[in-house]
């Protein structure tokens, strides 16, 4: 439509420039030439602006799909198995609409506006991972009933999804700042430093979190409990409480 709207305009303005051109004035003529010259480029510069862009709203919506919400609600998974909140898991049925509404608008974003020919790398991963997220969500919908033959089958399926998708959204971000950068020449070394502590930090909070309730156990975290001593330190204090003889 903006192209067929481009189209008109510069069919209706050529009438002008030529019977412009056509003056004897050469004064006329000159600032003609230089008016065309002049419109050219900021149609030429608002193209590249606007390819920018969307070439930035597309790795955002990607960005804040599966390399930020995804690999928190990982987190809320793994934080929700020993805790069974309804509360919880509710806000974690939203985080999981949140990132396919994202994911989806990143896919018709880049179907819409990109040269897909699935040359590279990153292309091929994305294409994957918009069919492994949406089998992800149709996975979760159709959820066999418990005790069922079908509940262990579907439930392996679904950790092998929930850890695929993240896994891949990750490296397809990596190489999608790669191709940030072969497009638009920019630097993407800020960026890579960023996602690299986040998802560091993440996989710090991952392992963490698995431990935490061990290492509470063993006294190390000082809370309301105190540190409890050992059989060797409670000996040695037997013996300081027998009188000399």
């Amino acid at each position: 439509m903006r192209n067929l709207h481009r189209l008109l305009c510069t069919t209706t303005i050529s009438p002008y420039l030529i019977a412009l051109i056509l003056l004897p004035t050469a004064n006329s003529h000159g600032n003609a030439t230089i008016s065309s010259h002049t419109s050219n480029k900021q149609n030429s510069r608002e193209l590249s602006s606007q390819l920018l862009f969307e070439i930035t709203l597309h790795g955002f919506l990607l960005w804040a799909s599966l390399g930020f919400v995804v690999p928190v609600s990982v987190l809320i998974i793994r934080m929700s198995n020993r805790e069974q909140c309804g509360r919880r898991l509710k806000i974690l049925f939203y985080i999981h609409i949140l990132s396919l509404v994202l994911v989806t608008a990143g896919a018709v974003l880049s179907i819409r506006s990109f040269e897909n020919s699935f040359i590279n790398y990153h292309q091929r991963i994305g294409l994957v991972l918009y069919g492994l997220v949406w089998l992800q969500a149709l996975t979760g919908l159709f959820r066999p009933h418990r005790g069922t033959n079908k509940r262990s089958i579907w439930l392996f399926l679904h950790w092998v999804l929930g850890t695929a998708v993240p896994l891949l959204g990750i490296i397809n971000i990596y190489t999608g700042l790669q191709a940030y950068h072969k497009k638009t020449s920019r630097s993407i070394r800020l960026w890579n430093i960023i996602f690299t502590a986040e998802v560091s930090f993440i996989a710090f909070l991952y392992l963490l979190q698995d431990k935490w309730e061990y290492i509470q156990k063993q006294g190390v975290i000082l809370g309301n409990e105190s540190i409890r001593p050992t059989d060797q330190d409670k000996s040695l204090m037997d013996n300081e409480k027998e009188p000399l003889a």
